[in-house]
């Protein structure tokens, strides 16, 4: 009996110890001395209901959250300036020698802002505020500052990766951006015209707004919160203080905030950062095509009875296109069974594909529904 009894508090004592043990691995990870390079994001997932919202006087408590995390970008390129027209005359150069080589350089400078998103110092920000940086720093919420260093950039989709280097790094939560409603109040964080950090409010405006010139992939979140010059790289966040998109691009005349800004949703710039920092470049898939959209007039000329779908205006030579005998003139009608409605739609299902996949194209051609299968291949990097 007694032998029992030591068995069974034995078998309690165990439980109860894999349980602490589990615990504390979860709240304390690092201290199993694992490292590594992929970035640790701190995900959301508690579904919350918009209803509870109703009255709200104060998102205090979602600045208060998120704002830590989102730092202001100092960055620095020295740019060559042009010689004057007279150095440049041979009569000039015949007496004073030939300058080349030795044109007045000078700095310029841009400012805007970034998200620490994860405790090794990874910075989610956008391509143009870093782009051809000699130096960039950062300054965090808290006051301190830091030099950083370039992870990675994708021109493509405006989104870059810097890296500082500071103990107790504040991250930001991350939140839904699939997840969101026209209506749903949002909050833009960053540094407007240096004046250091600045959060204002609005709703989603917009969703999967393209078509707008910026960048080749295009998938903004429209906002009416106040995005200014300085703001771009910040955190655009919903009222519970979770990071959903980073501010990229405003619409505006007069190069100030209008009611219309955009930002790059939240599980698009995650695909990009992980990329960056696994591989260096973002891979994207790629069939050596150049699309456009249709209009009435070609569509009749091409026998096609919609201007829904794209057709295909030129071909690389020995890409997978070409490979797959598709051809000029070709109507690109649905992607894997997804219909497309324009070029950017057309190119978005292509470049979510791997290089190596197979995927279907279904085309008419001279009227006729066609289904062809190809393969991906990388998409060439702009850097």
């Amino acid at each position: 009996m007694r032998f029992s009894k030591n068995i069974a508090f034995l078998f309690q004592f165990a439980t109860i110890g894999l349980a602490l043990a589990f615990v504390i691995v979860y709240l304390y990870p690092d201290l199993l001395g694992q490292s590594s390079t992929s970035v640790q994001l701190q995900q959301n997932t508690i579904e919350h209901p918009r209803e509870n919202l109703s009255g709200v006087v104060s998102y205090a408590s979602a600045v208060q959250k998120s704002a830590p995390a989102v730092v202001n970008i100092y960055a620095t390129q020295v740019v060559e300036e042009r010689q004057a027209a007279l150095m440049e005359d041979p009569f000039f150069k015949h007496f004073f020698g030939d300058a080349e080589g030795k044109r007045p350089q000078r700095s310029k400078s841009s400012l805007g802002s970034g998200v620490i998103m994860d405790k090794q110092g990874y910075v989610l920000t956008n391509n143009h505020i870093i782009k051809d940086a000699s130096e960039i720093a950062v300054v965090l919420a808290d006051g301190r500052s830091t030099n950083a260093l370039i992870v990675g950039t994708d021109p493509e989709s405006d989104l870059a990766i810097i890296k500082i280097d500071l103990p107790d790094l504040p991250v930001a939560t991350i939140g839904q951006s699939d997840n969101l409603l026209v209506g749903d109040v949002v909050l833009a964080i960053g540094n407007p015209f240096g004046f250091g950090q600045t959060v204002t409010s609005g709703i989603v405006s917009g969703l999967a707004r393209s078509g707008l010139g910026f960048n080749t992939f295009e998938n903004y979140i429209q906002t009416d919160a106040a995005i200014n010059p300085g703001n771009s790289g910040g955190a655009l966040i919903n009222a519970y203080g979770e990071l959903i998109g980073i501010n990229t691009a405003i619409y505006s005349n007069s190069g100030g905030s209008q009611g219309i800004g955009f930002a790059i949703p939240i599980k698009l710039a995650k695909g990009v950062l992980t990329e960056l920092v696994d591989h260096g470049r973002v891979i994207r898939g790629w069939l050596g095509i150049k699309i456009q959209n249709l209009n009435p007039e070609l569509a009749e000329a091409l026998k096609f009875d919609s201007i829904e779908g794209v057709v295909i205006a030129n071909i690389v030579v020995n890409g997978p296109a070409d490979k797959a005998k598709l051809d000029r003139g070709d109507v690109i009608t649905h992607v894997n069974g997804n219909k497309v409605r324009d070029y950017r739609e057309t190119l978005n299902h292509i470049s979510m594909h791997k290089p190596g996949e197979t995927i279907e194209l279904s085309i008419v051609r001279n009227g006729e529904k066609i289904k062809i299968m190809t393969s991906v291949a990388e998409r060439p990097s702009t850097n």
